[in-house]
Formats: C-alpha cells, structure tokens, sequence
C-alpha cells in the first residue's frame, strides 16, 4: 500500500493553515511608514526636553509597533498625535508635512516657542496649538488643509494681520484664534467659511469693520477688547451667543442692515456705545489738556537753563577735547561765538577719530549721562587707537531693533553661551545675523574690551572665516553683525535633518571639513599673534548657500576661559590648559560628527555609546568597523580609501597627549587626499594639493 499520498496530505494542510495566519499577523506586526518615523524622529530631536515622551527616539523606532507615547496609529501609519499639557519646551521641527495620514494634531499647553512651523500636516482636520508660546503669523500652508474643521490658536504670541488665506478651507467649523496680538482688518476670505459655527476673537487688536461676518452660520461669536468699528450687522442678532463689548462701535443711525451697538449685544464686559464715546471725549479733554500744561512748563524750563544746562555739557566735554586734541591745529571748538553751535565736520575728518565713531546722536547734548559715558568712551578708545581705525560698520541700535522686530523670539536663530543669534531684516531686502553678547560678560571688564574685540575681529579675511560687517555699542547693548547665512549651521543638517530631506553627501562633508580645516589654519598658523578659537563645534560652523563651511565666533576666545563650560559635552579635549592642540581635539570631534552623523554626546543611546570620541576611537584603523560607523544616510554611497584616510586624519586629532596631534597645515594637507577631484575640485577652485595660507597674508 503507497503511504506517500496520504502523508502529504496533512503536511499540505499544515502548510496552508500557517500560512493564513501569517497572513493575518502580518497587518499586526507591519512596521510604521517610513516617512513618519522621520517626521517624529525631527519633532522629537526639536524638542528640549522630550524626557515626558516615552517611547520615542531621535533616530529610527517603529511609533505605531512600539506604542509611543501620544502617538495612535492606523495599521501603519500615524494618525493622531496627542501631547496636551505636558510642558514641552523647544519647537516642533520642520517635517510635520510628511504626515500625510495625520487627522488630529494637539500639542496644546506646552512651552513651544518660535514660528508655527509651515509645514504641518496636510490632512489635519483637528489642529490644537493653543497656550504655547507661539510668535510669528498663522502660516499660510494652512489655506491648503482642504479637510480642517477645528483650529486653536488660541492664548499664544501670535501678531500681524491675518492674510486671505480662508477660500479653501470650506469645513472650517471653529476658528479660535483669541488672546493673541492680531491686528488689521479681518480678511474678506472669511466669507467663505460656510460651515464656521464658533468664532473667538477677543483680546487683539483687530480693527475696522466686521460686515464680513454678516453671512456666516454662527452659534458661538466673541469679538470683545479689540478695535472693531462700524455698525453690527443685524444678521448677527440670530447668533446664540455673541460678546461684543470693549469695542469703539459707531453710534447715530445704522444704515440699512446694520445696527448698532447696544447693552443687549455688548456682552456682559460691555458698555453701551453712548457711555464709551462719553468716557473716550472726556478722556481725551483731560490727555490734551495734561499735554498742554507740559509743553509750557517744559518751554519755561528750557528756557531758564538754556544758557546753564548747555554750557555745563559742551564746557564739560570741550574739556575732555583739549586733552584729547591740543595737536590738532585744524580742531574747531564747539563752542562758537557764545552761539552754542556744535559744528560735527571737523570732529568727523580728524585723523584722531576712527571711522563713523562721532556722530550727531553722540554729541547730542539731550542724551543721558549713561549715553554720554558711551560717546566719551567712543572718543577716547579710537584716540588711543588712531592708527588703527575700524572698517566695521557702526550700526545705531535703533536700526538693528526695527530689522531685528525688537530682538523678537520669532528671529531667533541661535544661542550659545555669551548670547543669542537674531536675524535680521532690512527694508533694503539685506539680511544680516546680529549677535547680541549678554551684558554680564563684560563685568570684569568694559566697553574698551569690546572695541578691542571689534578692532581685532574686523582685521579677519578669510573665505572660511564669518566674516564680521558691523557691531553697535551703546547702553546695555554689546552687538555684532555678520553676514547671513542660509543654510543655517552643520549641527542643524547633521542632527535636526533625516533621510528624506537635505542628507549631506560624502563629498560635501569632505568640502565641509577641509573649508573649516583651512579657516583654523588661518587662524593658528597665519594670523600674527596666532588665534586660539576655544569654541569649536557644530554649530559654530555655518553654510551657506552652496553649503561651504563659515566658521563663527572666531577672535572672540576671551570670553571663553573656562573651556569645560562654553563647549558643548563631548568637544572638549581632555588636558587641563587650553591651547591650540586643543582647538586640533575639537575639530577631530567635528570631523567624527561628519563620519558618523551622530552627535558628540546622545544620552539617548547606551551607556558606553554616549561619548562620541570615546565609542569611535577604537574603531577608527577598522576596515569593517568604519562600514558600520559610517553615517546610515549616506547609504553606502562613499569611497572606502577616502572614508579611511578621513578616519585617520581624524584618529591623530583627537590623541590623548596634545603634543602628538597635528598642525591645522598638517591636517588640511591631510584632508586634501580625502578629496574626490572627480566632484569636489571645481566646486573649490585652484590646486587642492597645497595649502592656501599663502592667499590669506593680508592680517
């Protein structure tokens, strides 16, 4: 009897049944889509203190299989993302638009600071970002989230008018955007939100009419404490709930369809329309009349110490001048004719004087004594330093406020440790970053040591080097101005990018290295005295456009003495006293940044993987080990011979002993040989086989 049919019939049984419930496990066990992994593993390395979120990662994970906390999921992809109330600080990153799958999006009540992001989620029908710390607009990528229904922005920093941006949201069923700093009139487009049910406005600054409102399905209206004029359109008598007070509304007789404003619609913090333009005439008698009393007694005070107050400040500094000029036969006093006349040309051409450092505003005998002890230290520096005067330009503090919105969050672009980093933009279309040093670092010292600062920084010229192009000194305000770079810092492309945005490929990190290897060639090796920088890191390292390095903060090593607290964890060499072999250390950090595309310090991975240099160094003459450290963005696609070259360049920079590491000369020759001629030598320009030292003599 033949057994074999009968035997495999059972087996192929077997087989059929596992292979169904492979089937349906599958869908189980499936891993998240790729592109929202990114987009949380962005959030998550822009956010500062990301500790509440357990479960998530700067790098990889599977958010749907491993359950991270706020994140739900549908089979593999993102769908709702919930972190209400969980005093997160930083920002939100900038891939939020991968999230293609993304329904619900609340990140209420945190301590988010900066721009809302403009790329959000496409899809988003709920969008929470209420009492945070948001400054900036509302983003205009909002006018293409076709399926939204609910926007919160309610009770952040949020200014400016609002843009028509509201034709393409038709599903838009609340809109609260109250406790904010909106201004200007409400956009005309709001006439197309047929579906808005509640709208909340109150605490702006809005102004204008709100006859676009007329139209609209609304149950739930709160336009209180703004700067709404006009008539109320009597359509609005139909809404539920409506608060209108602490608005200046028209009064007389309303045209047709309109009607005004009465203590039936002004709310219960309203008043009625006769009451207020009663409070506002009688306000406005009492501020001209004030305003009157005080220009005559100011005139009767000018006029009693014209003569007293004037001579006191110009004897005080003609003073100050003869000691200061008593060579300088072409001087003309300021004092003329007993007319009190200051004459600025002579004070201006006198080789004396430095470059635009006397100027009408310092002079101005109506400035404050602080303001004087400014000028007068302006006078005396550049008189000290006649024969050096400064190319930089002097920039008065009142413009760098007006490019700057006042120093507002919104431009902030960076902070270190001596200050924060502003962009700044002008009317002219110019941009500039504008570095605004914290007072407290000049404590020890004084504003001499900021102009000494100034002078030494602007006799740096080199391609690498950020170059400086101004500064401002006045009270409470050390500034300097530099060009600005749009491609942000290296730390930025390196640890806040991923896969799917800008990965830097092997050759332009070899570009990256051996730009910054040159700028501190320049600064060790050419410049005279030598410049130690004390400051070398990532984000210190700036790109611009064509992502060609330009290294920040150099000549500015005294404020770096303590090099254990200006370094980040992770850079700083091991010895004791600072040196030049110790900017060689921080560099080779840099370089393992590069590498590897990990940052110098992640507490995030395992305990003997934390310290960069410490995990990498043993692993550097490793043929099979450098596959495996090597950056995963890069996928495979580098030179093997010039990975290890770049690998034992960076195993000689970051040697115990500082002696035994290299010269910067000695590593930009080094780093030539990683270079691939093929795609990197037209890009640089000239020989890459020398150094150009020779090109940079001009310190």
């Amino acid at each position: 009897m033949d057994l074999s049919g009968t035997l495999h019939l059972p087996l192929l049984l077997l087989l059929l049944l596992l292979l169904r419930v492979s089937l349906l496990v599958s869908p189980v066990i499936a891993k998240t889509d790729q592109p929202d992994v990114s987009a949380l593993n962005v959030m998550y390395s822009s956010i500062t203190n990301p500790s509440q979120l357990t479960g998530w990662t700067a790098s990889g994970g599977d958010p749907c299989g491993d359950q991270w906390k706020g994140i739900s999921c549908h089979g593999s992809s993102v769908t709702q993302i919930d972190l209400s109330g969980l005093g997160l600080n930083g920002q939100l990153g900038y891939q939020l638009s991968s999230l293609t799958s993304l329904t619900k999006f609340d990140v209420s009540k945190n301590n988010f600071k900066g721009d809302i992001p403009y790329q959000l989620p496409p899809n988003v029908v709920d969008l929470n970002l209420q009492r945070n710390q948001f400054t900036g607009g509302v983003p205009y990528s909002i006018s293409q989230m076709s399926d939204l229904k609910y926007l919160n922005l309610a009770n952040n920093q949020l200014s400016g008018q609002l843009t028509d941006m509201f034709s393409k949201i038709p599903k838009l069923s609340s809109l609260d955007l109250s406790f904010n700093r909106f201004s200007g009139n409400l956009p005309q487009t709001f006439k197309y939100l047929t579906s808005l049910k509640t709208l909340y406005l109150q605490n702006n600054q809005f102004s204008g009419t709100i006859n676009v409102l007329g139209n609209l399905p609304l149950n739930d209206l709160n336009l209180e404490n703004n700067r709404f004029t006009g008539y109320i359109p009597q359509k609005l008598n139909n809404v539920d709930s409506i608060e209108l007070g602490g608005n200046p509304w028209s009064t007389g007789t309303a045209p047709a369809g309109m009607e005004k404003a009465s203590s039936s619609n002004l709310g219960s913090g309203g008043s009625s329309s006769g009451f207020s333009s009663k409070v506002n005439g009688v306000a406005i008698a009492l501020i001209v009349i004030a305003v009157l009393a005080l220009v005559v007694l100011l005139l009767s005070l000018i006029k009693k110490n014209k003569s007293s107050s004037s001579s006191h400040y110009l004897d005080g500094r003609s003073h100050y001048m003869d000691d200061q000029l008593s060579n300088n036969r072409s001087f003309t006093p300021l004092v003329a004719n007993d007319k009190k006349v200051i004459d600025m040309k002579p004070l201006q051409s006198s080789s004396s004087f430095g470059i635009g450092m006397i100027t009408p505003m310092a002079m101005d005998p109506r400035r404050s004594s602080t303001d004087a002890s400014v000028s007068e230290f302006a006078v005396k520096y550049h008189s000290k330093r006649s024969t050096e005067p400064i190319t930089a330009t002097s920039y008065p503090l009142s413009d760098l406020q007006l490019a700057t919105a006042s120093f507002n969050s919104s431009r902030l672009v960076g902070q270190g440790t001596i200050g924060r980093v502003f962009k700044a933009k002008f009317e002219d279309g110019r941009l500039l970053a504008v570095k605004k040093i914290d007072t407290i670092n000049f404590a020890r010292g004084s504003s001499y040591e900021f102009m000494e600062i100034i002078a030494d920084m602007t006799k740096l010229h080199h391609p690498n080097v950020l170059q400086l192009v101004g500064y401002c000194l006045e009270p409470g305000y050390h500034l300097l101005v530099y060009e600005f770079q749009r491609n942000g810092s290296l730390h930025d492309y390196l640890h806040l990018s991923d896969d799917y945005s800008k990965p830097l490929t092997w050759d332009t990190r070899v570009r990256i290295a051996l730009g910054t290897a040159r700028a501190l060639e320049y600064l060790h090796e050419v410049c005279s005295p030598s410049i130690m920088h004390k400051n070398i890191k990532s984000s210190n390292i700036l790109l611009d456009s064509e992502l060609n390095p330009h290294l920040s903060d150099c000549g500015m090593a005294v404020f770096y003495e303590d090099t254990s607290e200006n370094l980040g964890a992770g850079y700083g060499a091991p010895e004791c006293v600072y040196s030049m072999k110790s900017d060689v250390y921080s560099f080779g950090v840099v370089m393992l940044e590069l590498l590897t595309g990990r940052k110098p310090y992640d507490k995030s991975r395992p305990v003997e993987e934390q310290l960069l240099a410490k995990w990498a160094i043993p692993h550097l003459h490793d043929i099979d080990g450098l596959s495996e450290m090597a950056d995963p963005s890069l996928r495979g696609l580098y030179p093997p011979k010039s990975v290890s070259r770049f690998a034992d360049v960076i195993a000689l920079c970051v040697q115990t002993e500082p002696e035994f590491r290299p010269t910067m000369s000695e590593v930009v020759q080094s780093l030539v040989k990683c270079v691939q001629r093929s795609s990197i030598s037209k890009r640089l320009g000239g020989d890459l086989s020398t150094s150009r030292r020779s090109d940079d003599s001009d310190w």
